[in-house]
């Protein structure tokens, strides 16, 4: 079914499980996401950035929306990054359930008014609104952070922001980036601060930049002739501990393009031959819908639905 942000991510604040949010860009990743989720009965979210709507539109997102409204558990249509007022709107138009406005980029009370406004214009909708505030370095497409530029969100700063915009869930900097390229070894997770903003604040809080990248995938990709430096992503313990603290919402987007990448590189390889579309990308998506049950059960949503 296709329900708004706040009817998944509420529950899973109170239960202190994580609902993992998975970035798409075609119908296959879309089926991964979606039919794994109802194999394992939990709840998700489907999320597309603004350059996925460049991509696939309107297509898309009706094809989010069939699955999800086909669906039977909780699925909710996101807006990841939106980069404007006007990014939002267009996204409630093409019948998205939740809309993310980052305006982090700014100053605090300019990234407040910013909020404000989206949140007026989708809670009129029924639409759920996610902001962030603090920093996360890394690269998502349009989102490019050095890591100089990058900083921690204040708790108290947390606490006036979203008394000030009536935001539903909000995303916080806590050490986690965007990308494939984490820093070496693991990264630091400041748990320390998710606690405390998780004890002022009642709403879900949101952690971006959360993939894994698994080494056995990475190797994988190597493997079938893919090319990647030293990759590094959130340990799944560091997910979990979040999780009890008011993480509600955890961004994926990294290790499901591992991931495809992987399944389409080894059929070909298996089969220099191949052109048939449906084996090379079904191929992905079984790679996908493996790396997605195992970020379900790690954030402990399975069975939650």
């Amino acid at each position: 079914m296709l329900v708004t942000g706040s009817d998944i991510l509420v529950p899973a604040r109170a239960g202190k499980y994580g609902v993992a949010s998975f970035n798409t860009n075609n119908m296959e990743i879309t089926q991964a996401i979606i039919h794994t989720a109802e194999r394992l009965r939990s709840p998700v979210m489907v999320q597309m950035s603004e350059g996925a709507i460049k991509y696939g539109g309107q297509d898309l997102a009706n094809i989010v929306k069939d699955l999800a409204s086909r669906a039977s558990v909780p699925v909710a249509l996101h807006l990841d990054h939106g980069s404007s007022y006007a990014s939002a709107l267009n996204a409630i138009k093409m019948g998205f359930t939740s809309v993310m406005i980052d305006a982090s980029h700014h100053q605090f009370d300019e990234n407040m008014a910013e909020t404000k406004k989206v949140v007026e214009a989708a809670h009129a909708m029924g639409i759920t609104v996610e902001a962030e505030l603090g920093r996360l370095g890394g690269i998502e497409e349009h989102i490019v952070v050095d890591e100089k530029d990058a900083f921690l969100t204040d708790p108290e700063e947390a606490v006036r922001f979203v008394e000030g915009t009536g935001v539903d869930y909000l995303a916080i900097a806590i050490g986690t980036s965007h990308g494939a390229y984490k820093g070496k070894g693991r990264p630091f997770i400041d748990q320390e601060r998710i606690q405390k903003i998780g004890g002022l604040l009642g709403i879900p809080l949101v952690a971006h930049g959360s993939s894994g990248v698994p080494a056995e995938i990475v190797q994988r990709f190597r493997d079938a002739g893919g090319e990647i430096g030293e990759a590094a992503g959130i340990a799944d313990e560091d997910l979990e501990l979040a999780c009890q603290h008011g993480i509600a919402k955890v961004n994926v987007d990294t290790d499901l393009r591992l991931a495809s990448t992987v399944g389409i590189r080894e059929a070909l390889k298996a089969n220099p031959k191949e052109f048939d579309p449906r084996k090379i990308f079904g191929a992905a998506r079984d790679v996908m819908s493996q790396v997605i049950e195992h970020k379900l059960r790690v954030l402990g949503s399975v069975g939650k639905a």
